[in-house]
């Protein structure tokens, strides 16, 4: 991973990837999408939403396989690494605290742990150790627009 100085460069990671930050979607309803409270952000629910496009819509194990769940939380994961970036800045941030995932599936599929990974994954290698994190899954019956994952995430802030 890249490091510039003593400091990560998540925006460089990024890009070693061979990823891009989407484009920051709007809030769907009467909220906002990142919320300062004290030196803690909380991140609204962000959607496999890519620059405008709603993928992954569905539902878990049926039609869509559990790698593709995989790539949507990775997308998730970017878009709310795409609110940080645009609404606080990667210097301003401590580290992440704690993301909640939800997914909808199909029934008897039992793989979340697999798919919430790609969002793990990708915050860990983006912001290295202040991409440390606990979560919480949650198994939901149906998500806006059909989208097959959501997530929420909290970052304590300098």
């Amino acid at each position: 991973m890249s490091i510039r100085g003593n400091r990560m460069n998540p925006l460089e990671n990024i890009k070693k990837l061979n990823l891009s930050l989407p484009e920051v979607s709007t809030p769907g309803g009467s909220y906002l999408s990142v919320n300062i409270r004290a030196n803690i952000a909380y991140i609204a629910i962000q959607f496999p939403i890519n620059n405008g496009d709603y993928l992954y819509q569905g539902r878990l194990g049926n039609g869509i396989s559990t790698e593709d769940g995989y790539k949507a939380m990775e997308l998730c994961a970017l878009n709310v690494l795409a609110q940080v970036n645009e609404k606080i800045s990667f210097e301003n941030i401590i580290g992440l605290n704690h993301f909640d995932a939800y997914f909808q599936a199909f029934e008897n599929w039992d793989e979340s742990p697999k798919v919430v990974n790609g969002a793990s994954d990708l915050f860990v290698k983006v912001l290295g150790a202040k991409g440390g994190h606990s979560r919480a899954i949650f198994g939901v019956e149906k998500l806006p627009r059909n989208f097959c994952v959501g997530l929420t995430a909290t970052f304590t802030l300098k």
